[in-house]
């Protein structure tokens, strides 16, 4: 279940966020904090005697408190369907300003959903190599598959998340859909399972849908625009509709900046392991309190996860 993210200012000794938190029946409890300073820095070096928890106002004992540089790992999909050869050069230009946004190191894919979800660049942390992927995008006749890409791009990283041996990073699907044609097929329950991963993996969804607006009337089209707007609105991250191919050149790069800003925060946190205090180790966690022996500013999550 994710967290809602709380921020507040740490005073002196005062119990400063709060949470409400997924039912547990266990005497240890598990989140993430955020420290920054007054200018908004991350704080490095907290150590568990700088900080004290409190569960519903109990004072509870801080037995682990672990610093985690978690990557981020990005899947970029791109609708070359329908319509695409007229706004190809102002995409190709966008998806490598977005490219060149990422910070280095980060693993990501380039994949097209025309005439069905496939690579055009496998995940890989080589700017170069995703860079010239981006010439091999080419148009093609068929409508492109916006859910399907998304569904198929969410499950990889939720199988990804399931080994124990590649579970620790955030995952972020930057996905470009139409307005005008949407050739997936799909039955409820793969929808249904999409936003179950979304919740339980922690993954952040872009949407850029491209075209004029007043042509999007079939089913298909408006089931794509829901599932994208939805799919943003669950994950924090950030939806937009254009008709204007030329936005493409500046918004793909925004996104990708706001990626690596995503990336900073998460990438600088502690996950904090903590004994719950005497009778609270029932059905439900209460008000989840930290407090810090020095002025900071804290974010509280349940799984990290701060788009």
């Amino acid at each position: 279940m994710r967290g809602r993210v709380v921020q507040c200012l740490v005073a002196g000794a005062g119990v400063v966020a709060f949470m409400s938190a997924a039912p547990l029946a266990q005497q240890q409890f598990q989140f993430f904090a955020h420290f920054t300073d007054a200018s908004g820095m991350p704080i490095a070096g907290v150590k568990d005697t700088d900080i004290s928890v409190k569960e519903d106002d109990a004072v509870g004992k801080v037995l682990r408190l672990e610093p985690i540089d978690w990557p981020i790992r990005v899947a970029i999909l791109i609708d070359n369907g329908t319509g695409s050869s007229e706004r190809l050069n102002h995409t190709r230009e966008g998806v490598r300003g977005l490219i060149k946004a990422l910070p280095p190191n980060v693993e990501a894919s380039l994949q097209t959903t025309a005439p069905q979800p496939r690579y055009l660049v496998r995940p890989t942390s080589d700017k170069g190599a995703l860079l010239s992927g981006v010439d091999l995008l080419t148009p093609d006749s068929s409508a492109g598959r916006f859910v399907e890409g998304l569904i198929e791009a969410v499950a990889r990283f939720d199988k990804d998340r399931a080994d124990e041996k590649k579970a620790n990073f955030f995952p972020v699907v930057i996905i470009v859909g139409s307005l005008t044609a949407e050739g997936s097929s799909i039955r409820d329950r793969d929808v249904q399972r999409l936003f179950q991963q979304l919740a339980t993996r922690a993954v952040t969804v872009h949407v850029v849908m491209v075209g004029p607006s007043n042509q999007a009337g079939t089913s298909n089209v408006s089931n794509a625009i829901q599932i994208g707007i939805d799919a943003t609105k669950q994950t924090g991250g950030r939806y937009e509709s254009i008709a204007a191919t030329t936005r493409l050149v500046t918004l793909l790069p925004e996104i990708g900046a706001q990626v690596a800003q995503s990336h900073e925060r998460q990438s600088a946190q502690y996950r904090v392991t903590f004994e719950r205090p005497a009778g609270k180790s029932g059905p439900q966690v209460g008000g989840i309190g930290l407090a810090g022996s020095r002025g900071m500013s804290v974010k509280l999550t349940l799984d990290g996860h701060m788009p």
